[in-house]
């Protein structure tokens, strides 16, 4: 088996153009807990299943593997700023955002083009991550363009501002 370079790896899928989520959930003691990530896609109609993977070693990633539900939201294309703080680690990342609740007290960020509230059914070992899988219990779609990613920069969508770069 031959060796892959992962600098190169990350780049050949920098050449892909991704929609932008937000992955949000409570722990236990119902703090709030927050991950941008590109790696959300649906896995079936019927009944409605989507998949999301998270880096093993992120500092949220106890809370996710313990809690029983998530939050998927597809930032709208002004939410670059969002992107980026829930990009970064550490802080309270829900400062300053307009949220509300959604089940079981779930942060919903206000303003995406779409957000579906999911119910964990699995989890899976995937190298240095860990691939969720998830039931779609309710969904709300907003008329809004989606923030799409590539090549590590956002790109203007309709009526959007010029490229902005994203946090590392």
């Amino acid at each position: 088996m031959h060796s892959i370079d992962t600098q190169l790896f990350r780049k050949t899928f920098g050449a892909l153009s991704t929609g932008v989520t937000v992955i949000t959930t409570l722990d236990a003691q119902a703090e709030r807990f927050g991950v941008t990530a590109n790696s959300f896609t649906s896995v079936s109609l019927d009944p409605p299943l989507v998949l999301w993977s998270q880096s093993s070693t992120s500092r949220s990633h106890a809370a996710f593997r313990d809690s029983d539900r998530f939050v998927i939201h597809i930032l709208a294309d002004d939410q670059s700023p969002i992107s980026d703080r829930f990009a970064r680690s550490g802080g309270d990342k829900f400062v300053g955002l307009d949220i509300e609740d959604g089940i079981e007290g779930l942060p919903i960020i206000r303003g995406c083009a779409a957000y579906l509230e999911c119910r964990k059914i699995a989890a899976y070992p995937g190298g240095d991550h860990v691939i969720f899988l998830g039931h779609v219990e309710h969904l709300v779609r907003h008329d809004r363009e989606p923030l799409v990613y590539k090549n590590g920069q956002y790109l203007p969508t309709a009526g959007a501002p010029a490229l902005s770069q994203a946090a590392a």
